[in-house]
């Protein structure tokens, strides 16, 4: 539960449950603060490249992105879309598989960002000497930046236990990623003949349970 004043953090800390709460939270809290350092971190080294060789503009970028927070932050703040679990236990299962999402995401999206290094932008960008990266993240998913936030903001709606989190992630957030998604590979696929076979290999947001290869022999 979202947690507002001193008093209530120091009434939580004389009961388990409470406990368990306050460290969510501070789990929540951690993971947010990294992943909006390792992207003021890409704006500060990244964002005034000038060796520019494709790009276009995308309603898809930071701000947007940013924008959608808020508006779940906005949901999540105020309890609207909040369904009550009367079980302890379910609450606990949820909440901890929510985390162990949320902190899973925080880690894919801080190094999907180390992997893409110097070819980050903030719109779709094709560099000279724009490097098509397929190690490290990029071996299990294409778009490790926007798979991560999917994966958290999930892992935050379980955590919160909010429908109607979930359903702007699910017809808002995940629609608009994947079109951001598909404006990047168009330009990729332009720029690197070998990234549709890429394609075939890794999936977009989730890893592939088989590769091309596999699937032609079944």
């Amino acid at each position: 539960m979202p947690i507002n004043n001193i008093t209530q953090i120091s009434q939580l800390l004389y009961s388990p449950i409470g406990i368990f709460e306050l460290f969510s939270v501070l789990i929540i809290v951690l993971c947010s603060f990294a992943v909006l350092v390792s992207i003021l971190v890409d704006f500060v080294k990244f964002e005034s490249r000038n060796e520019i060789k494709s790009e276009k503009k995308s309603i898809v970028a930071t701000g947007t992105m940013l924008l959608f927070f808020l508006c779940f932050y906005f949901l999540i703040k105020n309890g609207i879309g909040r369904i009550e679990i009367n079980s302890i236990q379910l609450k606990i299962v949820l909440v901890s598989f929510g985390l162990i999402i949320i902190v899973l995401g925080s880690i894919t999206n801080i190094w999907g960002r180390f992997n893409l290094g110097k070819n980050w932008a903030n719109h779709v960008k094709i560099y000279q000497n724009h490097e098509l990266i397929e190690t490290g993240v990029y071996k299990l998913v294409r778009h490790p930046l926007y798979a991560s936030l999917i994966w958290a903001f999930y892992g935050a709606s379980l955590v919160y236990f909010n429908v109607y989190a979930f359903l702007i992630i699910t017809f808002i957030f995940v629609p608009f990623m994947f079109y951001r998604a598909k404006q990047e590979e168009k330009l990729l696929g332009k720029e690197f003949i070998h990234y549709n076979s890429y394609k075939l290999r890794v999936g977009m947001f989730f890893p592939k349970l088989l590769n091309k290869k596999e699937n032609d022999k079944i």
